[in-house]
C-alpha cells in the first residue's frame, strides 16, 4: 500500500478518537443507568434473611456518619448480582478486571453506589488492583472480591485475597448468597439471578485472621480453607431455603 504524504502545514482530519471515546463513556453511562436501576427495582421485592453476624452493624459509625471497615468481604464470583444489591449505596469496594466486560460491571457499581473500583485481576494488572485496594481499606474504604474470578475455576479461591488480607492486616469475611426462586446464568460461574419477590440468603461465616508470613505454601492453604468456608456456607444457605 502506498503512503500518502500530506504538506506540512496543511489542514488535517481531527482524530475520531475523542468523538468514539465520548460514545463509548455515554453508553457505559446509560448501560450502569439502566442495569443499576433495574438491580434496585428488581432487590426491592426480595425478601432477605441474614446468617450469622452482621459485620455491616458492629462497626461505629466514624464523622463521616459511615461505618468503618470491620474485614475484607470474600465471595464466590456466582453471588455477584445479589451481593452488589445488597451492599449498595455504601461506598465499599470491588476489584474489576480491566477487560470490557469489567467496564460494564464497574458503570453498573458506581450507579449502585460503590467507590471507583481497583481495576485489574489475576490475569491482566493484578499487582495494580491488589495496591489499590489495600490504599482504598487504609483510606476506610470496606473491600469485597470475588475470589474465583475473573475467569474461574468455579468456587476456587485465587490467593489474592489471601495478600490482601496480610497486606491489609484485616481478617477475611466469608459471604454467600442463596435464592429461592432463582435462575443459573449459562456462564463459567454459573450466576445467582434471583427472581422477582424471592427469597433471599446471606449467610455470613466466621472472620479468618489474615496471613502474617508472605509464603506461597501457606497462602495456597489458606485459599483452599476459604474454598471450603465459603463452600459449607452456600449449602447452609440452600439448607435454610429447602426448609422452608
Amino acid at each position: 500500500m502506498g503512503e500518502t504524504n500530506i504538506p506540512a502545514g496543511a489542514p488535517q482530519q481531527q482524530s475520531d478518537v475523542q468523538p468514539s471515546s465520548f460514545v463509548r463513556r455515554l453508553g457505559l453511562r446509560l448501560f450502569g443507568a439502566l442495569s443499576g436501576g433495574l438491580l434496585r427495582l428488581l432487590g426491592a421485592t426480595w425478601r432477605v434473611e441474614i446468617l450469622g453476624d452482621d459485620p455491616r452493624t458492629l462497626g461505629v459509625p466514624n464523622a463521616a456518619g459511615s461505618i468503618p471497615p470491620v474485614s475484607l468481604a470474600a465471595l464466590f464470583h456466582e453471588s455477584m448480582l445479589p451481593c452488589a444489591w445488597f451492599f449498595r449505596d455504601k461506598r465499599y469496594s470491588v476489584a474489576v478486571s480491566r477487560s470490557r466486560d469489567g467496564d460494564l460491571i464497574r458503570a453498573a457499581l458506581i450507579e449502585l453506589g460503590y467507590s471507583e473500583p481497583a481495576r485489574g485481576s489475576s490475569s491482566r494488572g493484578g499487582s495494580a488492583a491488589l495496591l489499590g485496594l489495600v490504599r482504598q481499606h487504609a483510606e476506610g474504604t470496606t473491600i469485597a472480591v470475588l475470589v474465583d474470578g475473573p475467569r474461574g475455576p468455579a468456587r476456587v479461591a485465587k490467593t489474592g485475597i489471601v495478600s490482601l488480607a496480610r497486606l491489609a492486616n484485616t481478617p477475611i469475611q466469608p459471604v454467600a448468597f442463596s435464592a429461592r426462586p432463582a435462575l443459573r446464568l449459562g456462564s463459567w460461574d454459573q450466576s445467582l439471578f434471583p427472581l422477582p419477590f424471592a427469597r433471599v440468603v446471606c449467610a455470613f461465616g466466621k472472620p479468618i485472621e489474615a496471613e502474617t508470613i508472605a509464603d506461597e505454601g501457606r497462602e495456597q492453604a489458606a485459599a483452599r480453607s476459604l474454598d471450603e468456608e465459603l463452600v459449607g456456607l452456600h449449602h447452609e444457605a440452600d439448607r435454610v431455603l429447602l426448609s422452608r
